[in-house]
């Protein structure tokens, strides 16, 4: 089907996919980040502290994604998106007032599961149970939703805090999150049942059927995955948490660190549409081992950089991966495993993406505590993605899918 025409014919579906990807953005390390310097001066902790309570947070987030995640089979999306966009306003409301280091753990809590967890969990399952033959163009198109909230908050919310006080920010942020609510309940004002949905358009898995997700997890291939899902999530994460703990080290403004994303975001919009085109063409079974392999270059790079004309183009390494990350490992659950049950399946995968989420900062602060500043870092997380990728390639092979 020409792009046009796709576009025309499910643009209501894609743009509902893409507004969700984008409201996910206020759960997100990235736009979380921009405010680690107040959170700690605020609550008077250190980079450890302040790490482990967004790692505490995260990981129990992880958890209940395990549950939650399997909502996605049961419940429209327009349904499902209302509840979650709701708690993720009061949990920005939430952040405005809070003052004791309890409701700072429950307002990080709410935000990763709500947030980076079932935000983009449903945009993500809608768009690969709602399409098959298009799937990786239709996932590429709704993840453009995360490019924008990368490219646009972080920049926009880092130069307001020279305007007004960051718990207010946190209020623009519910209000922002109230304004979409409508648009996305009109959007999917026609849509129909995940089940209704399916059953016109399944797609089998390996040996032709739909794997439940007690199968998936007897499968020795998803262990073998488990290094790859976890390190773009945890180290990524790590990245965008630690950006003013880096530019302090390396003595840029935040400011102009804060720039240099856009380089990034374009990377990854590239990245996943390109990467939504060859899913569609060759398969996400064919990208999964090898889509990770910028990150390699762009760890073992950016340790070094000396300074930000270095770093700039840098970031389009990790846009590489960023982009593919959006599309490929989603195709590659509905591809190995059907549809049928994909929304249980891929709560399991994004339940260790948010835990690697939470393993980052937590492992990264605790370093940086103990001596060892980020950028140091950098060689070692370079190393663990080259063998992440060894594993996914020798999963597949022992798999034989």
């Amino acid at each position: 089907m020409p792009i046009f025409t796709f576009l025309r014919t499910n643009a209501k579906f894609l743009f509902a996919g893409f507004l969700i990807s984008w409201l996910s953005s206020f759960g997100q390390t990235y736009f979380i980040s921009v405010f680690a310097g107040e959170i700690r001066f605020e609550f008077g902790l250190s980079h450890g502290g302040w790490g482990a309570i967004y790692g505490v947070a995260t990981t129990a987030s992880a958890v209940v994604m395990l549950w939650s995640g399997v909502l996605t089979d049961k419940f429209r999306v327009r349904v499902l998106a209302a509840a979650v966009i709701t708690g993720l306003v009061l949990a920005c409301v939430l952040m405005s007032v809070s003052s004791a280091i309890w409701a700072l753990v429950l307002t990080i809590f709410l935000l990763r599961l709500l947030g980076q967890g079932m935000m983009s969990h449903i945009s993500g399952v809608a768009m690969a149970r709602w399409f098959v033959a298009n799937r990786g163009r239709a996932l590429a198109i709704a993840a453009l939703g995360f490019s924008m909230g990368e490219v646009s908050l972080p920049l926009s919310f880092v130069a307001a805090k020279a305007l007004a006080d960051w718990r207010t920010l946190w209020l623009v942020a519910a209000g922002i999150l109230l304004i979409c609510l409508p648009v996305i309940l009109t959007l999917l004002r026609a849509e129909r049942t995940p089940q209704s949905m399916a059953a016109e358009s399944q797609s089998t898995g390996m040996e032709g059927r739909h794997w439940t997700r007690a199968e998936v997890l007897r499968h020795p291939l998803f262990w073998f995955l488990i290094p790859a899902l976890l390190g773009p999530a945890a180290f990524n994460t790590a990245f965008f948490f630690q950006q003013v703990h880096l530019a302090e080290v390396k003595g840029w403004p935040h400011v102009a660190l804060v720039a240099i994303f856009p380089v990034y975001s374009a990377a990854t919009v590239v990245a996943m549409l390109g990467s939504g085109w060859l899913v569609d063409r060759v398969g996400a079974v064919r990208l999964m081992a090898f889509y990770q392999l910028p990150l390699v270059a762009f760890f073992l790079l950016m340790g070094q950089a000396d300074n930000l004309a270095q770093a700039a183009p840098l970031m389009v390494f990790m846009g590489l991966t960023a982009g593919a990350q959006a599309t490929v490992p989603t195709a590659f659950w509905a591809e190995v495993y059907g549809t049928r049950h994909i929304g249980s399946i891929k709560a399991v995968g994004a339940s260790v993406m948010v835990l690697g989420s939470a393993l980052g900062p937590l492992l990264t602060g605790g370093l940086i505590d103990a001596g060892l500043d980020y950028p140091r870092q950098m060689t070692g997380i370079a190393v663990y993605f080259a063998l992440a990728c060894l594993l996914v390639w020798t999963g597949l092979r022992h798999s034989r899918v």
